[in-house]
């Protein structure tokens, strides 16, 4: 069954490959997003929507099942932010280095006890003859005060999940992380539904 991933970045289209591996058991086969696709806008307020957006963008375009996935920073000193923002914290144009910059900035003055936060992945399967799939995974953390690791992406720099062993994200191994991240845990549900799909 092929499986289109509505990304256009390429380190995270590399974690879900190696996820998608992972889980797939070699009853699906991963197509990448068209190159010639043109990025959907994430207008959802919720990482649901934006998920839905693009993996209903990708199938429609493939004919195929699409696959894509939105994820957010939730830290609880911010209210929840920057959530469905993440990516666009400091800026509509910002890289992640900027974004962390702004998170580091903003929590100045914010003990470690206070700041508590969680990764929220949500997926979406898109599929040309049905209604769309949703699953998620959340990985529960703190903000460290300064960047670690040139693992990752995004904000793994700073990020210290609560049932790891003390380093950040972005000092792990890619299975290290796979096996305690949001997406890993996202990806390992959606891959169960894509089973069901095989199974109806």
């Amino acid at each position: 069954m092929p499986v289109a991933v509505a990304t256009a970045n390429p380190k995270k289209l590399r974690e879900m490959q190696e996820l998608f591996a992972e889980v797939a058991a070699g009853r699906f086969a991963l197509l990448a997003r068209p190159a010639d696709l043109p990025d959907v806008d994430e207008t959802g307020e919720t990482l649901a929507e934006n998920a839905e957006l693009k993996a209903v963008a990708v199938s429609e375009a493939t004919g195929v099942a699409a696959l894509a996935d939105d994820t957010g920073l939730e830290v609880d000193a911010l209210d929840g932010a920057p959530g469905v923002r993440s990516a666009r914290f400091a800026s509509d144009e910002s890289d992640d280095a900027t974004n962390v910059a702004l998170l580091l900035s903003k929590l100045e003055d914010v003990p470690a006890a206070h700041r508590t936060a969680r990764f929220r992945t949500v997926i979406c399967i898109a599929r040309p003859d049905g209604e769309p799939l949703f699953a998620e995974g959340v990985c529960e953390g703190t903000i460290a005060f300064e960047r670690r690791g040139e693992g990752g992406f995004g904000y793994d720099p700073v990020f210290v999940p609560a049932d790891g062993d003390g380093r950040h994200l972005a000092e792990m191994t890619a299975d290290e992380k796979n096996a305690i991240s949001h997406r890993g845990r996202a990806m390992r549900a959606a891959g169960e539904l894509l089973k069901g799909l095989l199974n109806d």
